[in-house]
């Protein structure tokens, strides 16, 4: 597909148009949010608690009287960054070793997906929680990395599969006769014939992240210091939030997870029907 087609297509896809004026209202309130936010500091106390939404708390106040915006703008960044950090360095990793393993083959094939498959069979959340347990410090970059390495497995094994048939292709065979290396080869025949799966790659990772982060959050093994959308939920869950009918406190940022989750399964679909012409609306 050149870049005219995929321009083409791109604009007249309203799932990809509308997943990326959401995402972009989001990175915009997580960026510009906490500036905007009357008060700075999420953990401050800045009225009287079981306060609902009012033009001095825009989303009311929690138990303690903190600022449920303050707080949902901080925690958003936090999430996002998360997603990107994580699910980037998930993404990297699955397809350095998957582009590796399927066009090299032999021994270094098989060890690779050995240690592919080690990692696929342990159970994810519990190596995610047995990492954070044990860790003195768990910031949100460390946070990251640790959901970023371990995230990878079925990326590589997925890219492994589809790099096992793009190497018998003709292109691939003209430029091993040019004596190109190897890793010129993978980035520069290969990988560009897989650029949509790429893009989709990322995104099933970047929610994927997200989703791990809000589950460490909520059982306590999330950052030491902060803010986040898992945080707060569990803050709302300790405190019994529904049971006392303060709805904004637990509804908003569960909300707020699932509009961001639900939104990249909009545009992941969307992709899909741009990049594959039998999804195509003419």
């Amino acid at each position: 597909m050149t870049r005219k087609e995929f321009a083409y297509f791109f604009l007249r896809n309203k799932k990809v148009i509308f997943a990326m004026c959401v995402l972009g209202f989001l990175t915009f309130l997580a960026v510009v949010g906490p500036y905007i936010s009357p008060y700075k500091d999420p953990l401050a106390f800045v009225g009287l608690g079981y306060q609902p939404p009012s033009k001095q708390h825009w989303l009311g106040t929690n138990t303690f009287g903190q600022d449920i915006f303050t707080q949902l703008v901080h925690g958003l960044r936090t999430s996002l960054f998360v997603g990107l950090v994580g699910g980037s360095l998930a993404t990297v990793i699955g397809l350095l070793i998957g582009f590796v393993a399927g066009y090299r083959g032999g021994w270094i094939d098989e060890l690779l997906m050995m240690f592919t498959n080690i990692l696929m069979v342990i159970p994810t959340l519990a190596l995610l929680i047995i990492i954070a347990a044990y860790l003195p410090y768990r910031g949100i970059f460390i946070q990251s990395l640790i959901i970023g390495f371990t995230a990878w497995p079925w990326t590589a094994r997925a890219v492994r599969a589809q790099a096992l048939s793009l190497k018998t292709r003709e292109f691939v065979d003209l430029a091993r006769i040019t004596a190109r290396r190897p890793l010129k080869i993978i980035f520069g025949e290969i990988m560009p014939n897989m650029m949509s799966y790429v893009f989709m790659v990322f995104i099933l990772q970047f929610g994927g992240a997200i989703l791990a982060a809000t589950g460490l959050d909520f059982i306590g093994l999330g950052p030491t210091r902060g803010m986040s959308l898992g945080i707060m939920l569990q803050q709302a869950t300790l405190w019994n939030a529904i049971q006392l009918g303060m709805w904004w406190w637990a509804i908003t940022p569960g909300a707020v997870i699932t509009l961001i989750v639900a939104t990249l399964y909009i545009m992941n679909t969307g992709l899909d029907e741009i990049f594959n012409p039998k999804l195509r609306e003419m």
